[in-house]
């Protein structure tokens, strides 16, 4: 079956067995959010969660471009740590989104700097991952409160849902600083939060270090770290979105499962409301750069 130009084979296959999501579902999902996802995915290096056999199967992530994708899934040589370049995926459009779906992607995540510019980092990204048992109300707390923070630093901040248990504060930069500083930076205002605060926060990905706290994750501003796209299914039960969020919502959810592949033209309707007018665009330097 087709989508646009892109066949979508096994179309029945049954990728979320409980929420009785197929691969064609999958696929008019994505083409359905394509216009929202791509100003944040387009021309990014991308990895992926790969499920062929659908999510209850084997998974895998993929950040190599190995080939035996369509032509609409790019390619760009990147420079890894040991000095060899190797191919990573990036895409420009709605159709190499798809064709990752029929090669049975689910997830994409993306680097927080673009293709022609590999090495100018502009988006920065603080996952706040609680311990079980705390509660999202208190994750809620913890986004807002880090958002007071960049705010003082004269920088404005956005909210996502993850589609797990945890909320990402992002935050859209402009390039002209190195990868080293992006992290520090991160690292910085992290240490400064769980110093600030120990009983509640850990900057540390320590398990023991984590217990009855929330962990700020700012690892995924290292270069070569990707963060979930906005937008994008996560591969767990029920279909979860990352969805972006307006900060006056954030309090009153109940968890960060609010919305799943099934809630496309909903997307859709809310990206044009008031809440999320201008969401994740910002431009900014980064203090000191």
């Amino acid at each position: 079956m087709a989508e646009g130009e892109i066949t979508i084979t096994h179309p029945e296959r049954v990728v979320f067995p409980a929420a009785g999501i197929t691969k064609l579902a999958l696929a008019d999902y994505y083409r359905t959010v394509a216009p929202l996802m791509l100003p944040h995915l387009a021309k990014r290096p991308v990895s992926l969660v790969r499920c062929p056999r659908g999510r209850q199967k084997r998974c895998f992530y993929q950040k190599h471009h190995t080939g035996g994708f369509g032509p609409h899934v790019l390619s760009v040589a990147i420079a890894e740590k040991d000095g060899e370049r190797e191919p990573y995926i990036w895409l420009d459009g709605a159709a190499g989104i798809l064709e990752c779906v029929q090669m049975g992607a689910i997830e994409f995540h993306l680097w927080g700097s673009r293709v022609d510019r590999l090495e100018a980092p502009d988006r920065m990204v603080f996952d706040l991952d609680p311990d079980v048992g705390i509660g999202f109300g208190e994750v809620a707390r913890a986004a807002s409160d880090l958002r007071a923070r960049l705010a003082d630093m004269r920088l404005d901040s956005f909210a996502l849902l993850t589609g797990g248990k945890g909320v990402h504060v992002v935050v859209p930069l402009e390039p002209g600083h190195s990868w080293d500083a992006h992290r520090d930076f991160a690292r910085a205002l992290a240490q400064a939060m769980a110093d600030a605060e120990p009983e509640r926060f850990t900057a540390t990905m320590s398990k023991a270090r984590r217990k009855g706290k929330i962990f700020i994750d700012w690892l995924r501003n290292a270069r070569g770290s990707t963060a979930v796209a906005p937008y994008a299914v996560r591969a767990r039960e029920g279909a979860p979105i990352a969805a972006p969020v307006g900060w006056n919502e954030l309090a009153e959810l109940q968890h960060a499962r609010t919305y799943n592949a099934a809630d496309g033209k909903h997307l859709l309707e809310r990206a044009a409301s008031a809440t999320l007018a201008g969401w994740g665009e910002a431009s900014q330097p980064l203090p000191g750069s």
